[in-house]
C-alpha cells in the first residue's frame, strides 16, 4: 500500500512591533503546527536561521543533518530545544530522529515529504520577505552587502557576526562584530564583541543600505561601536570599557 507524502508549509509569525517577542518560522505539516503540542518553553527558530544564507532546511541530501527548530526562551541548556534530523531518500525528504535535550520522553513521528513540494515550499518561504518591517529589511540587505565586501573589516582586524533587527526595537538595527574574530572564543584567545546601534527611517530600504554601507566601510568600526562582550583583560589592554555579558543575536 502506498502512503501519501506529508505536505510541508513554513509559516513566519511576527509579533506586534514593540513587544519583546521573537519572529518565528513555524513548520506546518498537513495543516498542523507540529510544535504546538510538544514544546511550549520558547519560540520556533527565527527565519534568519532556518531560511537565510546557508539555511539548514535547504538542499537536503542523503547525508543526515540535524536542525534546531525551536529553543527555550531561557536557553537550551535550561529548558531544552527541539531538534530534527533531515535527510533525503530518493524522491522524499525525511524528518525523523526528533529530540529535546531536556527530556528523554520527547518524540514526534517521522514525516516524509515529496522532494519537489518540499523544495518549492522552502524556496517560497526563503524568497518571501513581505512580513518584514523596514528595519528588518535594512538589516537583511545590509548584511548581504557587508558579507560581499569583507576587506574593510580585515583592515581593522574585525569579523562581521550579524546585522540584527528585533520587534522590540522596531526602528533600529544592531551590527555585531568580533575582534579579532569569532574563532578566538573556541581557541581560548582574547576577543571582544562590538555592537553598533543605528536608527532606521521609513525611507526606501535600498537607499538606506547604500548610505550605511558607504558610511560603515569608511571608518574604523571599533571607534564608533560599544564593547558588549569579550575578555575583560583584553578590553583593559586596548583601553576599552570592560564588557558585560555577551548579548544573544
Amino acid at each position: 500500500m502506498t502512503t501519501e507524502p506529508h505536505r510541508l508549509s513554513l509559516r513566519v509569525v511576527v509579533p506586534p512591533l514593540g513587544t519583546r517577542a521573537s519572529v518565528e518560522c513555524r513548520p506546518i505539516v498537513d495543516g498542523r503546527d507540529i510544535l504546538t503540542d510538544v514544546f511550549d518553553e520558547g519560540p520556533a527558530a527565527d527565519p534568519r536561521y532556518l531560511l537565510g544564507p546557508n539555511a539548514p532546511l535547504k538542499n537536503a541530501t542523503d547525508v543526515p543533518r540535524e536542525v534546531r527548530l525551536a529553543e527555550a526562551g531561557c536557553t537550551e541548556r535550561c529548558c531544552g530545544a527541539v531538534y530534527v534530523t533531515v535527510r533525503r531518500e530518493g524522491q522524499y525528504v525525511i524528518w525523523s530522529g526528533w529530540r529535546n535535550p531536556d527530556t528523554e520522553e520527547f518524540d514526534l513521528p517521522e514525516f516524509r515529504f515529496d522532494v519537489d513540494q518540499y523544495a518549492a515550499e522552502v524556496h517560497r518561504a526563503t524568497t518571501d520577505h513581505s512580513w518584514e518591517w523596514p528595519a528588518r529589511t535594512v538589516a537583511r540587505l545590509l548584511e548581504e552587502r557587508l558579507r560581499e565586501h569583507t576587506d574593510w573589516l580585515t583592515t581593522w582586524d574585525c569579523e562581521l557576526y550579524a546585522v540584527s533587527a528585533w520587534p522590540w526595537e522596531p526602528e533600529q538595527i544592531a551590527i555585531f562584530l568580533f575582534h579579532p574574530g569569532w574563532s578566538a572564543i573556541g581557541e581560548d584567545r582574547p576577543w571582544l564583541q562590538f555592537r553598533m546601534t543605528i536608527p532606521i527611517s521609513g525611507d526606501d530600504p535600498a537607499d538606506q543600505v547604500e548610505h550605511l554601507e558607504a558610511r560603515l566601510t569608511a571608518e574604523d568600526p571599533r571607534e564608533v561601536a560599544e564593547v558588549c562582550g569579550g575578555s575583560k583583560e583584553f578590553a583593559d589592554q586596548l583601553g576599552y570599557p570592560r564588557p558585560g555579558p555577551r548579548r544573544r543575536v
